[in-house]
């Protein structure tokens, strides 16, 4: 038996899973609806929409097994979410991978699997839309169609289930999806012993840019800063919308002088845009920067909190010497 290989974006992708808040919930129509018509169309006994978490694959929704998980050393779904295409085995017994799985050899005897994987905007496969028979058979090319189009509908109830943990202005993570994300990246710090720092900004005179300018105006100052976010950090920080004008960056295995330089590479890079819009305002933002500390910071909301008092301080620095220069 051979266990699955770990996609390369595995920290990423574990963390996009997670910030839904799917696993473990009760069953929804919207799934279940696709495995009934899986089961069928294709006259399979077993259809499943399967999460691959870090170590399991949870089932959001089965008919024709009992079981709600299954460790994921024997996962047919961990090998699924490997590749863009369908992983078809059409005799389980006679694939080197997996003719001694216990899954193939005990209950529930499977001879037959087709995986189709379930991909997010962001590019991650959080898990499959798979059929699984006790007989070996085979899919043609109008078959390996329909399971991709089924799979295009469990996708779709996943990008509803997506949308409550995004900023629907900006598409980065609203404050549900940053803090469910960065949780699980401070997990990932505290087990691995890495720094961590919390970067929290806020638009300085983002009131009058809406006053001036109107709030189609202020809406593209917020895109512009959020673009200018994803483009300057890594694929690995968490980067959300709090709400209004906040914004924060949780920055993953990087320690102060790290979150400094990228604070610093941020701010030319906002100079830049400034100086070429010309569109008669100027973007500027105050930060709060505050290291992650184990015994201080057992979740992310007191790490926040921290960040949040420190901007108001950069904030009154930045007016008071404002105020001195006039």
């Amino acid at each position: 038996m051979q266990t699955p290989a770990k996609p390369e974006n595995e920290h990423f992708r574990i963390a996009t899973l997670r910030s839904l808040n799917i696993l473990d919930t009760a069953p929804e129509e919207n799934f279940d609806r696709v495995t009934r018509l899986a089961k069928r169309l294709f006259g399979v006994p077993i259809a499943l929409v399967s999460m691959v978490d870090a170590d399991r694959q949870w089932f959001k929704s089965r008919v024709g097994l009992a079981a709600s998980e299954t460790s994921l050393d024997v996962s047919f779904c961990g090998h699924a979410i490997l590749s863009d295409e369908i992983l078809m085995v059409p005799d389980a017994l006679a694939d080197i991978r997996f003719h001694d799985n216990p899954l193939v050899t005990g209950d529930p005897s499977i001879r037959f699997y087709a995986g189709c994987p379930l991909t997010v905007p962001n590019g991650s496969k959080l898990g499959t839309l798979c059929l699984i028979d006790v007989v070996p058979r085979n899919l043609d090319g109008d078959e390996l169609k329909l399971l991709r189009d089924l799979a295009a509908m469990v996708e779709q109830a996943i990008a509803a289930v997506q949308m409550a943990t995004l900023d629907e202005l900006t598409l980065i993570s609203n404050r549900r999806g940053f803090k469910a994300l960065a949780q699980n990246a401070l997990a990932v710090c505290k087990r691995l012993e890495k720094p961590a720092s919390l970067l929290f900004f806020d638009l300085n005179d983002f009131k009058q840019i809406n006053d001036r300018f109107g709030h189609a105006e202020g809406d593209r100052a917020l895109t512009t800063f959020s673009a200018l976010l994803r483009a300057i950090f890594r694929e690995s920080d968490v980067i959300g919308r709090l709400g209004g004008d906040e914004f924060v960056v949780l920055l993953a295995n990087a320690n102060d002088a790290q979150a400094s330089e990228a604070i610093a590479r941020l701010q030319q890079a906002l100079d830049d845009r400034n100086r070429v819009a010309q569109r008669g305002y100027d973007i500027r933002f105050s930060v709060g920067q505050v290291a992650y500390h184990v015994a201080g910071h057992p979740y992310i909301a007191e790490l926040i909190a921290q960040a949040d008092q420190a901007m108001y301080q950069n904030k009154r620095l930045r007016k008071a010497a404002r105020a001195v220069a006039a």
